[in-house]
């Protein structure tokens, strides 16, 4: 097996500890040896980011995530720091139990909860109350810790993951840190790249000296950036793909121009737009390159399909019995297909076989009503519920939402590690419907169409909302979207 490249590979909690005993029993390598080498990258990153940080609140539980936090705090006494570690129960036995006894030994003292109001105040918080196996909400005093640390207003360093996010599914079953920075050891999990991920901050990985041969195959991976090669100078607009988008019901054609001319702006050779009569003449004046026609049946959408490569199909679409006869005919042309919004809401309220070649893209609501569950059990583990989705619909599919997940039919997972809040306007997901409509015209597999036009769509937004991200409309995308497919800078 070829090792997997750290900086990308995700990893579940149970091959994390999985790890961690190849490590101990095949590498010989004692767990306390472990601990330590975590304490002190932990403590070194400490003082990179806080160099002026002099007192030290930490606070640990009674594993081995306490462990690790013991050991921080005993490399801050030896480095002259002030520390005040608060103890929510006392280690057991073993590795971490040994930590307790470091700490004491250069003079540390532990203070119980009780203590927190009357401790001196702080410049940096260290979170080391859980590690990495917990998927439910924090017991009642840790419950209260993480409440008053995050009242704090100090910046906090976490340990391995925030404590009250589960480093599963990046899920918080109850309250968790908000962590400024958290300090992962030996391998990425999947969680802090996902749904809340962004309560751990800035992410930085210590793989504590550890043989990349130790690691067995990653249940995930992050997208890298990436672009479409260069073009041949032969090349013609026949061999870039037609797409044909399909949508725009009463007073929702601006949703079908969207993913239209999204497609256009990736590189599609032709686009053509089936929608409503009384869309067609703003469209042709606003972008006269799409062939906007308008269809008042499945008999008018015939020869449209007939030209096509690529449907785009869902944005704008509706549910009435119009937008049902075009998502019927659409669909048993059996074209390669991108499948959104109410194309979605049709599936679930008819489910039916699909093409062979086909991407869907729901939000977490769509997600659920295609699954029959509810938009809370769909975020509490985005990996099953999209990689069920994959399943039960033999498709690739873009589960949208922070931290985006593009999983194949076979069950492999890539997450798009940007993006921003400004996204959460209309036509956001329009846009992406164009985009990965237009990279599969151009000879992309669904799949890697998925995770490129995710990615790019992602990308562009970090590039628009410079300007800010309230504001941020679907359309600022498009001028650095173009940049972004052709590998430039944007």
């Amino acid at each position: 097996m070829t090792a997997p490249h750290l900086g990308i590979a995700l990893f579940t909690s149970g091959q994390s500890r999985a790890i961690d005993r190849r490590a101990i029993g095949e590498l010989g390598i004692p767990g306390f040896e472990l601990m330590t080498r975590a304490g002190a990258a932990a403590f070194a990153m400490l003082r990179r980011r806080w160099p002026g940080a002099r007192r030290l609140r930490v606070v640990c539980g009674a594993g081995n995530n306490g462990g690790d936090g013991y050991l921080v705090a005993r490399d801050a006494l030896a480095s002259g720091l002030s520390v005040d570690l608060v103890a929510l129960d006392s280690p057991k036995a073993g590795d971490a139990a040994r930590a307790r006894e470091a700490f004491e030994a250069l003079g540390g003292a532990a203070h119980p909860f009780t203590d927190w109001n009357a401790l001196p105040p702080a410049d940096v918080i260290v979170d080391a109350i859980y590690g990495t196996g917990l998927n439910r909400a924090p017991a009642a005093e840790a419950a209260s810790a993480i409440e008053a640390i995050n009242a704090s207003g100090l910046p906090v360093l976490a340990l391995d993951v925030p404590s009250g996010l589960s480093a599963d599914t990046g899920a918080c079953p109850g309250v968790a840190i908000h962590a400024a920075a958290t300090a992962s050891f030996i391998v990425h999990k999947r969680g802090l790249h996902t749904c809340r991920a962004e309560v751990a901050g800035e992410v930085e990985l210590f793989d504590l000296g550890l043989p990349r041969n130790i690691l067995e195959a990653p249940d995930a991976r992050l997208l890298e950036p990436a672009g479409l090669p260069r073009r041949p100078r032969d090349s013609h607009k026949g061999g870039n793909g037609h797409i044909l988008a399909i949508g725009g019901d009463h007073g929702t054609g601006g949703a079908v121009r969207m993913a239209a001319e999204a497609a256009l702006r990736t590189g599609a050779g032709l686009v053509s737009v089936a929608t409503r009569e009384e869309n067609v003449v703003a469209m042709n004046a606003a972008r006269p390159e799409l062939m906007a026609r308008g269809v008042n049946g499945p008999q008018a959408l015939q020869p449209m399909l007939q030209k096509a490569s690529v449907v785009a199909l869902g944005p704008g679409l509706g549910q009435s019995a119009w937008g049902h006869a075009l998502w019927t005919t659409a669909l048993d042309a059996g074209l390669p297909t991108v499948l959104d919004a109410d194309g979605l809401n049709l599936l679930h309220a008819a489910p039916r076989p699909l093409p062979a070649r086909i991407v869907l893209t729901p939000h977490p609501g769509e997600a659920g009503r295609l699954l029959g569950v509810s938009t809370a059990d769909v975020q509490a583990d985005r990996f099953a519920a999209g990689r069920e989705i994959a399943k039960r619909y033999r498709a690739v599919v873009v589960l949208k939402g922070n931290g985006s997940l593009i999983v194949s039919s076979e069950g492999a997972v890539a997450v798009c590690p940007w993006g921003n809040p400004g996204m959460a306007s209309g036509g956001m997901g329009d846009t992406l419907t164009g985009i990965i409509a237009g990279l599969m015209g151009q000879g992309c597999e669904p799949y890697e169409a998925a995770c490129l036009g995710v990615g790019l769509h992602a990308r562009a937004a970090d590039v628009a909302a410079r300007a800010g991200e309230r504001g941020l409309l679907a359309g600022d995308l498009l001028d650095p979207l173009r940049r972004l497919v052709n590998g430039l800078d944007a």
